[in-house]
């Protein structure tokens, strides 16, 4: 009963006139970025934090959130009509979908695209608002032992479980360590790796990282790309999926948004995992599958399903325990923190407005996708025919103007531009730029948590494991270590003994 006081109080926000607009514009422009290749939810919600200081926390997240999923809609539309992924994780798309499209299908697939999202959407915001108080009054039981287990765990995972070499994502975890550690120490006082520079006096700002990796670093690895697709379907119609469709994708669909639903609480998955591992599991546990591939409806319902539902449920760990589950994630928890709002099980009781209000702004925000996605096909179709190069000086502008009206302060354009061309050489060497900003994010809070632990326990580290929850996460990171290295140990002694 009180979950339903609470969504009627999260209603009653979210449908302020101010916030519905932010939350249509978030959806608008996650859709947009959805569906042109090459700048991400990543780099767009990095670019528009600086301009989310002078509107209320609770709209900043609304529209930062509309940017997140509504990105997951956009990536669809790009996959299905032109076999281009707008999203990393709408590439499964692609195999069944651009097939459908080039048998005169394209109409049902973006259909059961979209109705596919809004079902695990909706499933998603439940999900939420049924668990996530729990989780929080759990989570008010913890103290610096258990949050500094708790954040360790977190980025762990996040380098073990990120796309890629292993050894390199707990590379850029230490990095993004290193870089939180930046500035002055708050408890000698002391400068510490600033050089000298006044600048670097108070550390470096949070937006300048995001935005030089993200934004620029993505510019600079996109125009080097000279890759060109067609768009194939021109004119989109019969829209309505048939009887036989609806039959075929309503198992994938549910199946979908409940896988989704768990990996999106794990660190460091991210959608694209999500929706590879429900389209391997709707291949596998098909009566034909070698319909896949071909054209097969439930290659679109079940992925577009899992990567809705895992970009939603990442906001469950955000929201509360403070702990960003993905590079996303931690960008929203950062702009949490510069409008001056503490992350953790504290946001439920200090500002019920902002986490009631964001989960009902969830539910409408995937009513207005659904409702805006298919009456505007044309409209992103040609717009994928706008060459890159005219798009993305607009974008370096806006960012500029963006880290500028911070503190007004030069520097900081110096310092983008550094991170900018960093981040185009972290992606050349393919290390994974998002568990650095994962510990960036999280370094401080470590740092402070550790400290605060030790000192409430005389210097003694065993205080990590003789508090129960403390010791249950460090077994939970040892776990998650040995069971993603035991592979390469397995093939290593083979070799050696082969």
């Amino acid at each position: 009963m009180e979950i339903f006081q609470n969504l009627i109080f999260g209603f009653s926000v979210a449908l302020s006139l101010q916030n519905l607009f932010y939350c249509f514009l978030g959806c608008l422009l996650g859709t947009l970025i959805g569906v042109l290749p090459g700048i991400g939810p990543l780099a767009t919600i990095a670019m528009l934090t600086p301009i989310t200081f002078s509107i209320s926390p609770v709209a900043a997240l609304i529209m930062l959130a509309g940017i997140y999923y509504g990105a997951q809609y956009g990536g669809s539309t790009t996959a299905i009509l032109v076999n281009l992924p707008g999203e990393t994780s709408a590439v499964v798309t692609c195999l069944d979908g651009y097939q459908m499209a080039r048998q005169g299908r394209a109409g049902p697939a973006l259909a059961i695209a979209a109705i596919g999202s809004f079902f695990a959407g909706t499933v998603c915001t439940l999900i939420i608002a049924m668990f996530g108080p729990a989780i929080a009054e759990l989570a008010l039981e913890f103290g610096p032992a258990e949050y500094f287990s708790l954040m360790l765990m977190g980025l762990v995972a996040a380098a073990m479980l990120a796309h890629g070499d292993m050894v390199k994502s707990l590379a850029m975890v230490v990095m993004g360590l290193l870089l939180g550690t930046v500035g002055t120490d708050v408890n000698s006082g002391w400068r510490r790796f600033s050089f000298d520079i006044a600048e670097l006096a108070d550390g470096i700002g949070f937006v300048v990282v995001a935005v030089g990796v993200f934004a620029l670093g993505e510019i600079v690895a996109n125009l080097g790309d000279s890759k060109k697709s067609a768009v194939f379907v021109a004119k989109v119609g019969g829209l309505f999926p048939t009887s036989d469709d609806l039959k075929r994708s309503s198992g994938p669909i549910i199946r979908g948004a409940l896988l989704g639903a768990f990996f999106g609480v794990l660190p460091g998955t991210g959608p694209a995992i999500a929706s590879f591992s429900s389209y391997m599991i709707e291949k596998k546990i098909s009566k034909d599958p070698s319909r896949f591939g071909h054209g097969a409806i439930e290659g679109v319902a079940g992925p577009e399903s899992a990567n809705n539902a895992d970009a939603q449920c990442k906001f469950i760990p955000m929201l509360t325990l403070g702990i960003p589950a993905s590079g996303t994630m931690a960008l929203m928890l950062g702009a949490l923190m510069i409008h001056g709002i503490a992350p953790g099980p504290t946001v439920m009781t200090q500002r019920p407005d902002l986490f009631w209000g964001l989960i009902v702004s969830m539910w409408i925000g995937n009513l207005m996708l659904l409702v805006l996605n298919l009456p505007l096909i044309g409209i992103w179709t040609s717009l994928l025919k706008v060459p890159y190069r005219m798009l993305f000086p607009a974008i370096i502008v806006f960012s500029c103007i963006g880290i500028y009206s911070l503190n007004n302060n030069p520097f900081e354009l110096y310092l983008t531009a550094l991170f900018g061309i960093i981040g185009f050489m972290w992606m050349k060497f393919a290390c994974p730029p998002a568990p650095m900003l994962l510990g960036f994010v999280l370094g401080p809070m470590m740092e402070e948590n550790l400290r605060r632990a030790l000192l409430m326990s005389r210097g003694d580290p065993m205080v990590f494991l003789t508090q129960p929850i403390s010791l249950g996460f460090v077994i939970a990171t040892v776990l998650i270590v040995v069971v993603m290295m035991a592979p390469a140990l397995r093939k290593r002694r083979g070799d050696i003994t082969g």
